[in-house]
């Protein structure tokens, strides 16, 4: 975030908008996880999905892909927001297609980096927070 495909992904690192979102929300706990390895994001939805109120997942092109994660995000009882910074509907046909949304809350995308906080709040929304 913040050096690939600009143009897509806007300039702003993951890591300073978690920290505006933070700055915003204190009285949220946050907890983040990257990686680009699909094994360890099934071994985190795991270990996370039981606990919290909520899960935001932005699996990026393992949306399109990974039966695993979407079989995670089945097996876990943390509700799961699906989130993607841009409209993949106006993007290859390929990324048109989620295993995740069957079994997500809810999908939000095209809303750049908004898109995390608008997970973030309907979450909140449901907590009556």
């Amino acid at each position: 975030m913040g050096k690939r495909e600009p143009e897509i992904y806007g300039s702003e690192t993951f890591e300073d908008y978690l920290q505006s979102l933070k700055a915003k929300y204190p009285s949220v706990s946050f907890e983040y996880f990257q990686s680009n390895v699909e094994g360890e994001i099934v071994d985190q939805l795991h270990q996370a999905g039981f606990q919290g109120d909520g899960i935001i997942l932005n699996a990026g092109a393992y949306t399109h892909t990974s039966v695993a994660i979407g079989d995670a995000v089945k097996g876990i009882s943390t509700p799961v927001v699906e989130v993607h910074i841009s409209n993949t509907f106006s993007r290859e046909e390929i990324r048109h297609q989620s295993y995740i949304s069957a079994s997500a809350k809810g999908v939000i995308l095209g809303f750049g980096m908004q898109s995390y906080e608008l997970a973030l709040i309907s979450f909140l929304q449901d907590l009556s927070i």
